[in-house]
C-alpha cells in the first residue's frame, strides 16, 4: 500500500505533462493545417500535390477539374484534358499557361507532401487518451451501495440499504428499470408535442408577419389616395392633407408595433420551449436509469410550464385592413371647379355671404370610412390624432 500511492502520482505526472504538451502544440498544429488547405475542396492537399507558377499549391486533382471547366472545349482522353490550355489560379488570379502535357506538365511539390504526411502522423498521436465513462452513482449514505431502486413516495432513486434500514425503510419502492421506461416514455411523449406546438407557433410567427407586410401595403396605399385626393385642392387643403396622412400614419404605426410586439412574444415563447425541447434531447440520450430520474421530473414541470400559452394572444381577422380611410372628394371637386370670378355689382352681394359659404364648404370635405367613423372634422384648425376605433384593436387569448 506503500508503494501504491507514489506509482500513482507518478502516472498522473506523466499524463499531465503529456496533456500540456499536446496544448502547446495544438495551436501550431492548427496553423500549420490552415497553410495545407487547397483553395478548391477546402480540405487538406491530396496527393500529388502540384506547384504553380505563381508558387501557389493545388491538388493536382482540383488542379485539373478548374482547367477543364476553364477549357471546356479541348479534346480530353478518360476525363482529362490531353492538350495544353490555361487557366487562373484560384488564390491570386495569375493566368496559368499549361504544354501538352496539361496539369501533369506542372511540377510536383514534394516537399508540401512531406510536411502533409509529418502533419498527419503528429495528429494522430497528439490526440488526448479518450476519457472513461462515469461509473454508477453510489448512495450518499451508504457509499459502497449503488443505486439500484426507485423510492415511489419521495420521487427519488435510493439504494437497497436505504430500504432496509435507511430513510426510505417505510416508503414504497419500484425497480429503476420500469420508473426509468414509463419516465421516458412520458418525456418522449412530451417532446413530441412540444416539437408539434413549436410547429404550430411558427405558422403563426409566419402569419404575423405576413400581417405586417399587408398592414405597411394597405397604409401606403391609403396614403397614396389621400394625397392623390388633396392634390386637387392646392393650398387651402394643404393642412388638412398633412393631418388625414398623420392619422393613417399613426394607426399604421400602431398595428405594426402591436404586431411586432406580439411576434416578439411568440418569438421568445418559441426560444425558450425549443431550449427546452433541446435539454428534454440530451436528458434523454442519458443512459444512466438514476441520472435520468435526477433531471426528468424537473424537466417534465417545465414542459409542462412552457405548454400553457394563455399568456399569449391573437390578432382578430380583419385586423390589417385600413379601409376606413378612403376618401371621396366629388362633391368638393365640383365646388373648386365652379369657382370663378366675380363682377363689380355681385361683389356687394356676394361679400355678405362668402364667409357662411366658405364654412359650409368645409362641413362638407369629409372623408367617407367604415364603421369607426375616420371622417374629416370640419373646423379648418389642425386636432389631435383620433384614437383608434375599439373595434380594430381586440385581442383574446389563445385558444
Amino acid at each position: 500500500m506503500k508503494h501504491a500511492v507514489p506509482g500513482t502520482n507518478k502516472t498522473k505526472s506523466r499524463g499531465e505533462d503529456s496533456t500540456g504538451k499536446f496544448s502547446s502544440v495544438h495551436p501550431i498544429m492548427d496553423s500549420l493545417e490552415k497553410q495545407l488547405i487547397c483553395p478548391i475542396c477546402l480540405e487538406l492537399f491530396t496527393k500529388p500535390v502540384v506547384i504553380l507558377p505563381c508558387q501557389h499549391n493545388l491538388c493536382r486533382k482540383c488542379a485539373n477539374d478548374i482547367f477543364q471547366a476553364s477549357n471546356p472545349y479541348l479534346p480530353t482522353r478518360g476525363g482529362t484534358v490531353t492538350s495544353g490550355g490555361r487557366f487562373r489560379c484560384p488564390s491570386c488570379r495569375h493566368e496559368v499557361v499549361l504544354d501538352r502535357h496539361g496539369v501533369y506538365g506542372l511540377q510536383r511539390n514534394l516537399l508540401v507532401e512531406n510536411i502533409i504526411d509529418m502533419y498527419k502522423q503528429e495528429s494522430t498521436s497528439s490526440k488526448p487518451a479518450p476519457q472513461r465513462a462515469a461509473d454508477q452513482p453510489v448512495c450518499e449514505v451508504h457509499e459502497d451501495e449503488k443505486i439500484n431502486i426507485y423510492c415511489v413516495t419521495c420521487a427519488m432513486p435510493t439504494c437497497s440499504m436505504c430500504k432496509v434500514f435507511g430513510a426510505h425503510k417505510d416508503c414504497e419502492v419500484a425497480p429503476l428499470k420500469s420508473v426509468y421506461q414509463v419516465q421516458k416514455t412520458e418525456l418522449s411523449d412530451s417532446i413530441a408535442m412540444m416539437v408539434g406546438n413549436n410547429d404550430r407557433i411558427q405558422g403563426i410567427i409566419s402569419q404575423l408577419e405576413e400581417t405586417c407586410r399587408a398592414i405597411e401595403e394597405n397604409g401606403r396605399r391609403q396614403k397614396s389616395q389621400v394625397c392623390e385626393k388633396f392634390d386637387h385642392l392646392y393650398a387651402i387643403l394643404e393642412d388638412k392633407k398633412r393631418e388625414m396622412s398623420l392619422q393613417v400614419t399613426a394607426e399604421q404605426e400602431e398595428k405594426l408595433n402591436y404586431i411586432r410586439g406580439l411576434k416578439r412574444k411568440y418569438e421568445d415563447h418559441l426560444e425558450s420551449m425549443t431550449k427546452i425541447v433541446e435539454s428534454g434531447i440530451q436528458t434523454m440520450e442519458e443512459p444512466e436509469m438514476s441520472l435520468f430520474l435526477q433531471t426528468a421530473k424537473a424537466l417534465l414541470h417545465k414542459i409542462g410550464e412552457a405548454s400553457n400559452k394563455s399568456h399569449l394572444e391573437k390578432v382578430e381577422r380583419g385586423y390589417e385592413n385600413m379601409d376606413h380611410y378612403t376618401v371621396n372628394f366629388k362633391k368638393e371637386s365640383k365646388a373648386i371647379h365652379a369657382i370663378d370670378f366675380i363682377g363689380d355689382d355681385e361683389e356687394e352681394e356676394e361679400d355678405g355671404l362668402g364667409v357662411g359659404a366658405e364654412e359650409d364648404s368645409h362641413t362638407e370635405l369629409t372623408a367617407s370610412g367604415g364603421a369607426d367613423g375616420g371622417g374629416l372634422p370640419a373646423h379648418p384648425l389642425p386636432l389631435p390624432l383620433p384614437q383608434p376605433a375599439p373595434n380594430t384593436l381586440k385581442n383574446t387569448g389563445l385558444s
